[in-house]
């Protein structure tokens, strides 16, 4: 006995919609201050400024700050890698992110009067507690070069931790630091800028300033970042327009 099958109408069957992946977003975070906020990539919508969240790093993972609401990931940055947000933080987390920022500020005043007592001549700018106080990292500042053993062995009687001494220079100084600029805002350095770039001397003379001006020098004595802002439309015009005179 024959049994007969009906073919379903392949043609009359709705299509299955495929399932959406879930929109992708940039949020600024940072990691601590006073540094400044980093682009991560997130599908979580309830993140807000001020909110702890846990995100990938080199070495593994850590707790950070959102300082700049999510926006959607725009088409020509799809390409790039970021590094993501794997969840909200705890409380827990947030409290001990709290907690060592205030041992860190604590910290700058402890360092400084070690190295003082000392008779070392260094700025003591930044300190830097790891989760878990495991490492911390003494950022200063000195014109000389310093024999910092003994001070590195009182820090880390002080600390009960590993120590590394970092020394930076009057630019990275004054990033670290923050301030106001002769323009009446944030300092450059400490807002946007993501690198130094090298300025010159010639930038200034192709803008026409007098180099004995000491309004060329920013807060860190070194000349402005800003003179490069405007230096490729100065070159640029300097070969279409009539010279001087």
């Amino acid at each position: 006995m024959s049994q007969e099958f009906e073919t379903p109408d392949t043609l009359g069957t709705p299509a299955v919609p495929l399932a959406e992946s879930p929109a992708q977003y940039l949020i600024g975070i940072r990691l601590r201050e006073p540094l400044m906020a980093e682009d991560y990539l997130t599908s979580e919508t309830d993140l807000h400024v001020g909110d702890f969240c846990v995100v990938e790093t080199g070495g593994g993972t850590a707790v950070g700050e959102v300082r700049r609401p999510q926006r959607p990931l725009p088409e020509f940055r799809k390409d790039r890698l970021y590094r993501r947000v794997i969840r909200r933080a705890s409380r827990d987390e947030a409290e001990d992110w709290r907690g060592r920022r205030q041992r860190e500020l604590r910290g700058v005043e402890t360092s400084q009067r070690l190295a003082h007592n000392r008779g070392l001549r260094i700025k003591i700018v930044h300190v830097a507690i790891e989760m878990g106080s495991r490492r911390v990292t003494v950022a200063f500042n000195s014109q000389d070069r310093v024999d910092f053993r003994d001070l590195v062995r009182d820090l880390a009687h002080e600390f009960h931790a590993r120590i590394e001494m970092k020394q930076i220079g009057a630019r990275d100084t004054t990033k670290l630091m923050d301030g106001i600029g002769p323009c009446g805002r944030q300092l450059c350095c400490s807002s946007h800028l993501k690198k130094f770039d090298p300025i010159s001397v010639k930038m200034a003379k192709a803008q026409d300033m007098p180099l004995t001006d000491s309004r060329l020098l920013g807060n860190c004595g070194r000349l402005k970042c800003c003179l490069l802002y405007e230096f490729s439309t100065y070159e640029e015009l300097r070969k279409r327009l009539p010279k001087v005179g």
